[in-house]
């Protein structure tokens, strides 16, 4: 009864041992599972916390803006975000890269773009980036040529 039981039956686990691996299927294919999901999630937050600076473009996760779009970098706040108390206006904007706000372990930069909207970049070497991206939006842009920025909190002491 049992032999034909095992010859009707005979499932991946009979072949690998027939094939001389004694390997746990259900584990293995767990293993594979975990690894490939764990592989998906890792690209992913690579390409949603990367970003690329070029004389043209600024990139930041998913989303790409020109560089001519951006009028003024703001200059780093007097208290960090953290303090919840007398944050620059520019702080409370959108981030840049399609995500909810500035991902963790990262810092915003302050940023003016054309048709009065503010947005914040960000960068785990935010002050890299900051140094990188002000003398390229300075070089477009002169202090006379700005329009003026009512909104503008920047100013605050």
């Amino acid at each position: 009864m049992a032999v034909g039981w095992r010859l009707r039956h005979i499932g991946i686990g009979d072949v690998a041992a027939a094939a001389g691996l004694d390997v746990p299927i259900v584990p293995g294919i767990f293993f594979l599972l975990v690894t490939g999901f764990l592989t998906i999630q890792v690209k992913a937050a690579r390409i949603h916390t990367s970003v690329v600076l070029t004389p043209q473009n600024l990139r930041q996760g998913t989303e790409t803006i020109r560089v001519s779009e951006i009028l003024t970098v703001y200059p780093e706040p007097d208290h960090p975000q953290a303090a919840k108390k007398d944050l620059e206006r520019w702080q409370s904007a959108r981030a840049l890269g399609e995500l909810v706000g500035v991902p963790k372990g990262r810092t915003g930069i302050g940023l003016r773009l054309t048709g009065g909207r503010t947005a914040q970049a960000w960068a785990r070497r935010h002050r890299h980036l900051r140094n990188l991206l002000t003398p390229l939006v300075e070089e477009r842009v002169s202090p006379n040529e700005l329009p003026p920025d009512h909104n503008d909190d920047s100013s605050r002491s």
